[in-house]
């Protein structure tokens, strides 16, 4: 910690290098998109069919995941309770009959000494899909309009709340991208881990934001660029210290932690890079933009005599 406390880095100065840096990454995703013709979504927004089987004897998920992808079905998910294991599929790629019929000759040939019961299959609409594809746009619309609100009222600008939404766009949008470019499915998943990364993102934002007012009010007669630099250098350590440790978690979630859970933990190992790059080269620097520049705007008008200066 003694190494942050004596770092004087000029982050303003290298701003402009950095808004390329997130051009590129703005490129990977529209690249992405493109090269896979559109998301990959997954059963929660295109429907499919919902088998749960019982079975006598405990089973590994992995296996059963492995009789599943050797009965043809590439694109399922399961869900596990000690006997219970529920197989969900897209609709798209058997009718029902065909999907139950596979799904039970492979498990049958995979586990051969433990019997199990088809307890139900069901057909999931496409119409299920269409509504929570609806709630998932609704929940980023409200939630980008309460933090602007928030930060519009607690910092008193609503540039800053305007800086900070950028900021979290770009972190969704590049964790979106980098989802898309790996071919992963869009589900219910991907949702709150994109709504985590905007939660953890923001809160980094305001962390900054808080110490570059404060620094506004003790040393306003400072030049700006050099009170900001001041203002992140102060919060590095902290920055550095959470940032750290949200990554490590991720990691490890990402490596150790299972199907099931891997897609949540790509999209925070990303995000939690991507909150820390938007939140002092993005948020920072757009509004050090605006404010220097409304400044030299000011000065013009003056020196115009359009108008006066107090």
């Amino acid at each position: 910690m003694r190494f942050f406390k004596s770092v004087n880095i000029d982050f303003i100065r290298n701003r402009y290098k950095f808004f390329v840096v997130s051009g590129l990454l703005f490129l990977v995703t529209i690249g992405a998109f493109i090269y896979r013709s559109g998301p990959n979504y997954g059963i929660d927004f295109t429907g499919g069919i919902l088998m749960q089987i019982s079975f006598q004897d405990k089973v590994v998920l992995q296996d059963v995941r492995k009789a599943v992808e050797e009965s043809g079905i590439g694109s399922f998910e399961l869900q596990s309770s000690g006997n219970l294991i529920i197989i969900r599929a897209k609709k798209n790629l058997k009718s029902q009959e065909e999907f139950e019929d596979s799904v039970k000759s492979s498990i049958r040939s995979k586990f051969p000494d433990n019997p199990f019961n088809i307890e139900r299959v069901e057909y999931v609409g496409p119409t299920v899909g269409e509504y929570i594809s609806k709630q998932a746009i609704y929940v980023f619309l409200f939630a980008f309009l309460g933090m602007i609100i928030y930060i519009a009222f607690r910092f008193k600008s609503s540039l800053w709340g305007l800086a900070s939404i950028v900021g979290i766009i770009h972190d969704v949008v590049i964790s979106l991208g980098f989802v898309i470019l790996v071919n992963k499915e869009i589900n219910i998943t991907v949702i709150a881990a994109l709504l985590t990364v905007a939660g953890y993102s923001i809160n980094d934002t305001i962390v900054l934001f808080d110490r570059i007012k404060e620094n506004l009010r003790l040393l306003g007669k400072e030049d700006f660029a050099t009170l900001i630099n001041k203002s992140i250098n102060e919060v590095l350590v902290r920055t550095v210290v959470t940032s750290l440790t949200v990554f490590i978690v991720a990691c490890s979630l990402f490596f150790l932690g299972g199907e099931v859970i891997h897609t949540f933990a790509y999209i925070m190992v990303i995000g939690t890079v991507l909150g820390v790059f938007s939140t002092i080269f993005i948020c920072v620097s757009l509004v050090y933009e605006w404010e220097t520049r409304k400044s030299k705007r000011l000065k013009n008008a003056i020196k115009q005599g359009v108008v006066r200066s107090k």
